[in-house]
């Protein structure tokens, strides 16, 4: 059992398959059938993929074309983001009745912590468990739920009993469960250093555990510190209701590709004009743009350039994008454009404060 650490009961809930769930509700068509949200053909590039598509191997950021070979009858389904927004909203609302410490990592996931909460029930399992009956009920899809004493430990237990099922993981079972993990399923734990990990015979937690600190740091770098507490069940993170933006952007990936500078003005100033649309909804303006270029080789190049002034205008975002076009050439044919303002001028919010619960107590999951 983790002792001497702040306890919490956190539940990370994540929806299953949440776009292609989205669009299988609002199209009873689909149901039942592999679909891909994104673009076919041989620049399309899959967003999402429902549960019937994902028997065949087909995952998102995988093209659109190597998922037709995999899956031959996949149907793809233009993504709707202001649809998906919609329902996130709705989820969100149902987050609330319950806590007010809660942090989406995005549309379709968020940590919730209910160590203290608006029901007044100590049970957090069963908190986790009538949140996904009201996902369901009140709006049609299912999530996923992951229950446990830190946000590490709940995020890698949500992914265990998918789709539809919850995996509580309890104060006295955090370290079996982690030391029986396998490697590849700790979270920030990506699949080049899993194959690292793996060349260094570690496959497991309880491998990982034999690892000194000293020898991670090395191997690892920065990101030992990290391993060595994790697998310990050391994670002091705290569920941050407020996440503060720190940049915006906007990007497009372009049927054929472009050689001249000329012919990417038009799509700057598409891009530029979203940007713009989306800063002016999120009232914050920025200094810092940043053009991004990825080339036909894949390779990606970015120019930044920081103004003394904020900006959220369109003709000051194109203006500062064109500058940076044209600020050295070209590399190769390019495939995609981009642009991001940071340097945002959001200011701090005082998150509401958590209070720990101590080990020796009991805690009732």
């Amino acid at each position: 059992m983790v002792t001497n650490l702040p306890l919490r009961k956190i539940i990370h809930v994540d929806m299953d398959a949440f776009y292609a769930s989205v669009e299988q509700m609002d199209k009873p068509e689909l149901k039942g059938k592999p679909i891909a949200v994104g673009g076919g053909g041989k620049r399309g590039v899959v967003s999402a993929a429902s549960y019937e598509a994902r028997k065949f191997g087909v995952k998102s950021a995988m093209s659109g074309s190597l998922a037709i070979k995999f899956c031959p009858e996949l149907i793809f389904v233009r993504p709707n983001f202001e649809r998906y927004s919609e329902i996130s909203k709705q989820i969100r609302r149902i987050f609330f009745d319950y806590t007010d410490l809660v942090e989406p990592l995005s549309l379709d996931e968020a940590y919730l912590d209910v160590t203290k909460n608006k029901k007044g029930n100590p049970s957090a399992s069963l908190i986790a468990k009538e949140i996904r009956a009201r996902i369901f009920n009140e709006i049609g899809l299912t999530a996923s739920a992951g229950i446990s004493i830190n946000k590490f430990i709940a995020k890698v237990a949500s992914d265990y009993n998918k789709p539809n099922g919850q995996k509580t993981v309890n104060p006295e079972e955090v370290i079996q469960f982690l030391e029986q993990l396998d490697i590849r399923k700790f979270y920030g734990v990506g699949k080049v250093t899993a194959e690292k990990m793996y060349q260094k015979g570690i496959f497991t937690g309880a491998d990982l555990k034999l690892k000194t600190l000293e020898y991670l740091e090395i191997n690892f770098g920065k990101s030992g510190r990290y391993y060595f507490n994790i697998v310990r069940g050391i994670h002091y993170s705290e569920v941050k209701p407020y996440r503060i933006r720190k940049s915006l952007a906007a990007e497009r990936t372009f049927s054929e590709n472009l050689s001249s500078e000329v012919f990417m003005l038009e799509k700057l100033e598409h891009i530029a004009n979203e940007v713009s649309r989306r800063l002016k909804k999120n009232k914050v303006a920025g200094k810092t743009i940043t053009l991004k270029i990825k080339y036909s080789d894949f390779t990606l190049q970015t120019r930044s350039k920081t103004l003394t002034y904020f900006i959220s205008d369109k003709s000051l975002i194109l203006e500062t994008a064109k500058q940076l076009l044209y600020q050295e050439k070209l590399n190769n044919s390019v495939r995609l454009l981009g642009i991001s303002l940071s340097n945002l001028n959001t200011e701090k919010k005082e998150l509401p404060k958590q209070k720990s619960v101590s080990a020796q107590l009991k805690f009732e999951f």
